[in-house]
């Protein structure tokens, strides 16, 4: 062994309380980015497969009905490779051990199993036999949710007629990874399922023998894809077309693209922080010991060794200290990433979600956190190296001291002995507190982080279920009905209040942007469904305009009082001008809005509506329950408490899950950062306390005089962190924020007050560990160092 690796070992040791506290702060760092990355990474790469061995669509269409013969006027369109025609009609369920009536859609397949566009993935049980009339296969997690098996039967109402269906095999499909209902954001696998059937069987029973109202298409490479939709759009608008949507629209793909790409932006963000961190930390600790090894650097020069040599030496101890780190990191990485994929597997329904961290993956969080300490390691020993074997070898002169702010203003008098060493030292040394502050203040602004996940969704939830959603139940129809039918509806069991609404597909242009939206016209005034604006102040549908999301707003990029020109895609299919009269806060979907009566207008239609919104008596909901399930023109039904509950479970699997985790890293940091201030301002110190020891100050005031610094930086330190805290959920509110859902910039006190106790509570247990060194320091060894 070398002279060079007996002083790297000898330095080790010494150093092992600090190196370990930077090691936790790796392993942290190195965690988070395999964790979150390889979750990235399995589920992109899950999805790719999924859409290419199924044949997932590019194009997607609804109409009225249409004579299958089009399908092969739409085969012509340039660009088009495949379409694939069906039957898909939304029914009631009675499902068994269900006292709410469940929604079902159910999709026609063919006959004979045969390779089509949006596949069928069989997870148990069997295809279909052709001409059975009475056969089904059931998606997964509708299955799951309801303790169903191959072999049980439910009921439907099929065209108005009560039939029981077979359940013979359990599938899943491309097109329904993320499985919602009509008019939902998110699941509710108990009360929402997908059910396929025969063709035959399917389009006999809802008068559709030869015609089909879905339709589904993929794309050659390069297609535009603008333009084949514009060709189907004026084929299918003489059968009812509601407007054909590429994959970016189309509800289950749109969930899960944009929780792969909300997890590549936390698998950047968050990990940068802890490598900077560590960067930072490794700094603080070799430039120390850099400064005390001074004589020995020059020494070695004198020697005979190379600068090059000696820098080595120094990167060597920077990686030996991460590289326990780093070896904990990949496996806690690898652990914690299996793990949130399998929470992924519960409400995302792939055929097969293997976890999947490539050696890519690892070997960047290897790289990364070498790179942070080389980094730390370079900025720390750059000073020594530059100088001459003789000046190095020189003592450091002694750095000038001048009268600071506090003995101008006269204020040390009124200080402790101990209180004013405490302030000419910070006052004496701006830099090293300042890199100390740095770290304490990233660790908090980490914390806050964390916190701000969970109060984000809290308050989405507060304000959604709460204050927009205020209904108890929402009933849709089959096919607008009149608004009599309110009186009938409010005749049911348990109904205390009605509220209908009309809803219609509709393309809002401006200038050359577009977006394809359900326009819903309201009752004005509206209790159960209002909307609100940015203070949660209910806005009032004005008579003849509109009312935009704010969201919607900025992707049209259009301002309140101009017009918008609205394509109507049912009906008469109307074009007017429509100007924009308001805006309204909302944090899911992009919303657009009417008054009902003006809506009516623009249809040219006598007063419809295409479902209500019930308050019910939670005493009567089993009877009004009941009753909806025999209720031929109800298409579906939707329980906010229900998906509430849904999404509350969606929470604690997985937001709260990974906050928790990042919680808990950056309780780590804010421990190590602490941790190694005090340590360090120790080593620095050690000799000038032990020399106040002997001239007669105690152990109490000696360690207060240390510690009592360090509470000065951490106090220091806690806003700095909050605002930086603060700033990264700025960033993040806007990186994560979508078209389907937003996260809302809040932050409760709770989550603040959270932040500075652990801060508080990491520098007190740091506190202790070197009040415990100080205690047992031997004096006559410090003072024979040479400082």
């Amino acid at each position: 062994m070398s002279m060079l690796d007996r002083m790297l070992a000898r330095d080790l040791w010494h150093l092992r309380g600090q190196a370990v506290a930077a090691a936790l702060v790796v392993a942290c760092g190195v965690a988070s980015f395999i964790a979150m990355r390889s979750t990235y990474n399995s589920l992109r790469l899950a999805q790719q497969d999924y859409y290419a061995v199924y044949r997932f669509a590019d194009v997607f269409a609804q109409v009225k009905r249409a004579p299958d013969t089009l399908a092969a006027r739409i085969k012509e369109i340039p660009g088009v490779t495949g379409v694939r025609t069906r039957v898909v009609q939304a029914v009631t369920l009675n499902v068994p051990g269900l006292d709410e009536p469940a929604t079902g859609r159910l999709a026609s397949i063919p006959d004979r199993r045969r390779p089509m566009i949006n596949d069928i993935f069989l997870r148990s049980g069997r295809y279909i036999r052709a001409g059975s009339d009475d056969e089904v296969l059931a998606s997964e997690a509708f299955a799951t949710a309801n303790h169903l098996r191959p072999g049980d039967r439910i009921g439907a109402i099929l065209n108005g007629r009560l039939k029981q269906l077979r359940i013979v095999g359990i599938a899943l499909s491309p097109e329904y990874i993320y499985e919602v209902g009509a008019g939902q954001l998110f699941p509710d696998n108990r009360r929402f399922g997908v059910l396929w059937m025969g063709h035959k069987a399917l389009s006999s029973a809802f008068d559709m023998e030869r015609a089909f109202d879905d339709v589904v298409v993929t794309l050659g490479r390069g297609t535009n894809t603008r333009e084949v939709i514009a060709r189907m759009d004026r084929l299918l608008a003489a059968y009812g077309g509601t407007g054909a949507y590429d994959r970016e629209e189309q509800v289950s793909n749109r969930f899960i693209s944009d929780e792969i790409a909300q997890n590549r932006v936390s698998s950047t963000y968050v990990p940068a922080i802890f490598f900077g961190v560590t960067a930072l930390l490794l700094h603080i600790v070799l430039s120390r010991l850099v400064a005390l090894q001074r004589g020995e650097i020059g020494i070695l020069k004198a020697f005979g060794y190379s600068n090059a040599a000696i820098v080595w030496h120094y990167i060597k101890l920077a990686a030996a200290t991460v590289a326990g780190g780093i070896l904990l990191g990949v496996i806690g990485g690898t652990w914690l990433g299996s793990g949130l994929t399998v929470l992924y597997r519960d409400y995302y329904r792939f055929p097969s979600l293997p976890y999947q961290s490539s050696t890519g993956i690892m070997a960047t969080a290897v790289l990364v956190s070498l790179a942070a300490a080389v980094l730390g390691a370079l900025s720390a020993v750059r000073t020594c190296v530059v100088l001459a074997p003789s000046e190095a070898m020189r003592p450091q002169p002694p750095a000038s001291f001048r009268p600071g702010m506090m003995e101008a203003l006269g204020l040390g008098r009124h200080l402790s002995s101990g209180a004013r060493i405490i302030l000419r030292n910070l006052s004496r040394r701006r830099w090293r507190a300042f890199l100390s502050v740095a770290g304490i203040a990233c660790a908090a602004g980490i914390l806050l982080v964390g916190g701000f996940f969970i109060d984000a969704v809290n308050y989405l939830l507060q304000v959604q279920f709460e204050r927009v959603h205020r209904e108890d139940v929402t009933v849709l129809f089959h096919e607008p009905l009149a608004a009599a039918t309110v009186f009938e509806i409010a005749r049911l069991p348990g109904v205390r209040r009605v509220e209908p609404f009309r809803s219609v597909p509709a393309t809002l242009r401006f200038q050359h942007r577009s977006r394809r939206v359900e326009l819903t016209g309201l009752p004005s005034p509206s209790d159960l469904h209002p909307l609100i604006d940015d203070r949660l102040r209910p806005v009032r549908p004005p008579k003849g305009g509109l009312i935009l999301a704010r969201k919607l707003a900025e992707k049209l990029d259009v301002k309140v009082g101009e017009n918008l020109r609205v394509h109507v895609l049912e009906g008469k299919r109307p074009v007017r001008e429509i100007r924009v009269d308001g805006l309204v806060d909302e944090m899911t979907g992009l919303g657009a809005y009417m008054n009902r009566h003006a809506l009516a207008g623009l249809l040219e239609e006598d007063d419809a509506i295409s479902g209500a919104w019930l308050a019910i008596d939670p005493a009567k909901s089993a009877a009004l329950y009941r009753t909806l399930k025999r209720l031929p023109a109800v298409g579906g039904i939707s329980i906010r408490e229900a998906a509430l509950a849904s999404f509350r479970d969606i929470l604690d699997k997985s937001i709260r899950v990974t906050t928790l985790v990042n919680i808990v890293f950056a309780c780590v940091i804010a421990f190590g950062i602490v941790y190694n201030s005090a340590r360090i301002s120790l080593s620095e110190r050690g000799n000038e306390l032990a020399s106040l020891r002997v001239l007669g100050f105690t152990n109490r005031e000696v360690t207060f005089i240390l510690l009592g610094e360090q509470a000065v930086l951490t106090l220091l330190a806690i806003p700095f962190g909050l605002l930086l805290g603060y700033w990264i959920c700025v960033v993040l509110s806007e990186r994560l924020s979508t078209e389907l859902y937003r996260l809302p910039l809040v932050i409760e006190r709770a989550s603040f007050a959270f932040d500075i106790a652990v801060v508080l509570v990491a520098a007190a247990l740091s506190g202790l560990l070197v009040a415990r060194r100080i205690r047992t320091m031997d004096l006559i060894a410090v003072l024979k160092t040479r400082e």
